[in-house]
């Protein structure tokens, strides 16, 4: 399900830029991300979303991100490592999965990384997740 289509669209505060290569919801404390189909997510559209965030939140936010995978499009996993290290901006990663392959794509990614991250099955399971996570709750 798209954020757009979803009940937290009336409930949330949130800004939307749309990209060439996908859909951003920067909400209060986490960013929902909906790349487009056949997108090849590489390490320049990664920075261009970073960027965005920090002007956004500012130079030193803490928040999550949520990888809403309505579409199919490639990415390389292990350039989220290096984004987590040359961004230190994301506490927590929510991957919405809508088909096996791409299940399969977030446990690879889930693997990599260092931080906490969580598969789900919906956009409603990582929204909850994300806003019932410690580091939010301080």
């Amino acid at each position: 399900m798209k954020f757009e289509e979803s009940e937290y669209v009336k409930s949330f505060n949130y800004c939307k830029i749309v990209l060439e290569f996908g859909e951003f919801f920067f909400c209060e404390k986490f960013v929902i991300g909906e790349i487009f189909e056949d997108v090849d997510y590489g390490w320049d559209k990664i920075e261009a979303v970073a960027v965005l965030i920090v002007e956004h939140y500012g130079n030193n936010p803490k928040i999550g991100y949520i990888s809403n995978r309505i579409n199919s499009y490639s990415n390389d996993p292990r350039l989220w490592t290096k984004f987590h290290e040359t961004y230190d901006l994301v506490i927590a990663n929510a991957i919405v999965s809508y088909t096996k392959f791409s299940h399969l794509n977030a446990d690879i990614e889930k693997r990599l990384t260092t931080k906490s991250t969580k598969r789900c099955f919906s956009l409603d399971e990582a929204i909850n997740w994300m806003l019932n996570l410690e580091e939010f709750k301080n």
